[in-house]
């Protein structure tokens, strides 16, 4: 149902884990009714931070992405949620940036 590296719509929880926002997500993987997913944010585009992913409105494949503007993948913002979670599947990331989310991510993790 969700491959990684497509994007769904959930209600994202923040780290104190007392509320929750509605926000788009980037699928990881999905491990029997868990999906594993990262934040994607829209405000702080201002200066990248080593773990964040840009998701430029001006690619041309932007379209796919299902996201209404250019927006930021927060590698540091990773979260399991139950599949019943999801909302709905808002698009799907290119190949060449889902590649740079796995490169950031396992050093975000320190796992490289």
């Amino acid at each position: 149902m969700f491959k990684p590296g497509t994007i769904v719509l959930v209600n994202f929880p923040f780290t104190d884990s007392q509320s929750s926002k509605v926000r788009p997500a980037l699928v990881l993987t999905k491990k029997g009714d868990d999906v594993i997913i990262l934040g994607i944010f829209s405000k702080s585009i201002d200066g990248l931070r080593e773990s964040w992913i840009k998701v430029d409105g001006l690619n041309p494949d932007f379209h796919k992405t299902g996201l209404k503007k250019t927006s930021i993948i927060k590698t540091e913002k990773i979260t399991v949620i139950h599949q019943s979670l999801v909302q709905k599947e808002l698009g799907s990331l290119s190949f060449e940036l889902m590649q740079q989310v796995r490169k950031i991510l396992r050093k975000t993790l320190e796992i490289e």
